[in-house]
């Protein structure tokens, strides 16, 4: 057999095999004497059909069955030979004049191959590392939330000033139809605040999606919208009034504070907006933490060019899955996941040059901290240590886990080699002008 592989630039090859007939014909003549007393053809008893005739029946599928076995085999063992790291896997081509009835058989594959390329860590970046602040106003805002949250609800016949208005946005040329909870100081306009005021269940009020609310991204929680359509879009759409709601806030009194959280642990307001704004900033410091990893991703694709074989992995996501794609479906796919597919070969490059190995404790450490974090999401907060020793010890006796684990750790590393390569300038936002950052605006 001969087998090659043919460069069509530096991430395409195809791979050309002529299989001659000695490779397969044996087995064929094999299977074809196995079946002989099994074949039955009108006018013969069974078994006593000719050689002739049960070549004639039979042959040419059993040559089918055979060479495809002798190709699949000689295709899989030339890719481990050859150690090609392939993009996707190899795609069959049409051979021009091919036959089945040659002896000898022509046979291509199209293949994706990984790029060549260096990558650059210490590249001068412009990654921002944000530092959220909850200011002063975000507290306020919030102690008046939660007066809100645990104040007395009263339903209400008709709208009045500090009411909320439940219902439903409507347009469906635009594809809107919402049911939310509309907080009336949410409104940046005050005519159109006024305008709910003495309306009643079931009333319709028209309004205009343009500048709609203090902040356009409100359009996304209100009515539903992607964040793409939120800052151009301006449509009326009718909301119709299903509920109204006074809320009576509740005291700003120990009995409050105890309710939040727990006896005795916050005991004035100032006590009560140091505790929001520790638990706001932690939760801030994770979204910061989830932009400052998306940007250093963002730099280092931006930042290592090369090619990728696009067309043939657009050919080849038409043929895996469950559902197979339409080639402008496939096309959709190959866009979506281009970036992560990018990012998925620059980490594999770092990791082959940074040196970045994983021991046990590593590896203990990582899971330890993984399990407290799914406690606490089920309400356990204070596990003991031999409690998470021993779920740790029962999870890293299961091989499939320690590589799932060990997987997860490297990836952690290779995310902080990158940050403190990425040099990043450390900058305090407020929350609302972290946003404005996090959506480019």
């Amino acid at each position: 057999m001969d087998i090659k592989r043919v460069a069509i630039d530096a991430v395409n090859e195809v791979i050309v095999m002529t299989v001659p007939h000695m490779d397969y014909k044996g087995q064929v003549a094999k299977r074809i004497n196995e079946k002989m007393p099994l074949a039955t053809v009108k006018g013969f008893r069974k078994g006593a059909v000719p050689k002739a005739l049960v070549e004639k029946q039979y042959g040419a599928a059993i040559k089918v069955e055979e060479v495809k076995k002798v190709v699949d085999l000689a295709l899989e063992r030339f890719l481990q030979s050859e150690r090609i790291n392939l993009l996707g896997s190899p795609l069959p081509k049409t051979v021009e004049n091919f036959s089945w009835e040659n002896e000898d058989l022509n046979f291509e594959f199209e293949i994706g191959v990984v790029p060549n390329f260096e990558i650059d860590l210490d590249a001068k970046s412009n990654v921002v590392k944000y530092k959220i602040i909850a200011d002063e106003t975000m507290l306020n805002a919030q102690i008046a939330r939660i007066q809100k949250q645990y104040g007395v609800i009263v339903s209400k016949d008709e709208v009045d000033l500090g009411n909320d208005v439940s219902g439903t946005f409507v347009n469906e040329i635009a594809g809107i139809n919402n049911r939310t909870t509309i907080d009336l100081e949410e409104l940046a306009d005050a005519k159109v605040a006024k305008s709910f005021i003495g309306k009643k269940v079931g009333d319709i009020i028209t309004l205009n999606t343009k500048n709609l609310f203090h902040d356009a991204h409100k359009l996304m929680d209100y009515l539903a919208v992607s964040h793409d359509d939120v800052h151009d879009l301006d449509v009326e759409v009718a909301f119709t009034i299903d509920e109204v709601v006074a809320h009576d806030p509740a005291a700003l009194n120990q009995e409050l504070f105890d309710k939040l959280f727990g006896a005795g642990n916050v005991n004035s307001v100032e006590e009560l907006k140091v505790k929001i704004k520790e638990d706001a900033e932690k939760h801030f410091a994770t979204q910061a933490e989830q932009k400052l990893m998306a940007d250093v991703q963002d730099f280092l694709i931006e930042n290592n060019k090369f090619d990728l074989p696009k067309e043939f992995l657009v050919k080849w996501l038409q043929t895996v899955g469950d559902k197979k794609l339409s080639p402008a479906e496939a096309e959709v796919e190959y866009n979506r996941s281009e970036k992560g597919l990018r990012f998925q070969l620059i980490e594999g490059k770092a990791l082959a040059q940074s040196n970045i190995q994983v021991n046990f404790e590593d590896l203990k450490s990582f899971t330890s901290v993984s399990i407290r974090q799914q406690m606490a999401q089920f309400g356990q907060t204070n596990p003991t240590d031999a409690e998470v020793e021993s779920i740790v010890a029962r999870v890293l006796s299961n091989q499939d886990e320690v590589k799932r684990m060990s997987e997860q750790v490297v990836a952690d590393k290779m995310l902080k080699l990158f940050v403190e390569k990425a040099n990043p300038t450390t900058k305090e936002v407020t929350y609302e002008q972290f946003v404005a950052a996090m959506y480019n605006e």
